[in-house]
């Protein structure tokens, strides 16, 4: 692959954002060093760098849940990937047995309502 990709910027990291290519939900979010971005380009598979494990794990190496790469982009910056890809396996990418890691909703607050010089009479 012939892109610069900026791993200094975040400490030899860039995050990696993975998208089911069929539906186009956003499944999860990794990170990757050059190692691991090598390993996924020459597998064909996920690979991410684990910040709490400090060493490479490939998705699904032990659930089954495989990430099989069919394209990857970079941003503007060339500091972040988008990975689209196809789930092997029960489709279960998430540790907590979901298919997306994006499932906790945050409450918004509600929009206020601007005041008008009517409503201020």
């Amino acid at each position: 692959m012939n892109a610069n990709i900026d791993f200094q910027k975040m400490q030899g990291l860039v995050p990696a954002i993975v998208q089911d290519d069929g539906s186009g939900e956003i499944l999860m979010l990794g990170f990757m060093n050059e190692e691991a971005f090598q390993k996924t380009l020459v597998s064909g598979y996920v690979t991410f760098f684990s910040r709490t494990r400090n060493q490479l794990w490939t998705k699904g190496e032990s659930s089954g849940n495989r990430l099989k790469v069919l394209s990857v982009s970079t941003d503007c910056d060339q500091d972040s990937f988008l990975i689209r890809v196809q789930v092997e396996g029960a489709g279960l990418v998430c540790h907590l047995g979901t298919r997306s890691c994006f499932t906790q909703h945050l409450p918004l607050p509600s929009p206020t309502t601007p005041q008008t010089e009517e409503s201020r009479q």
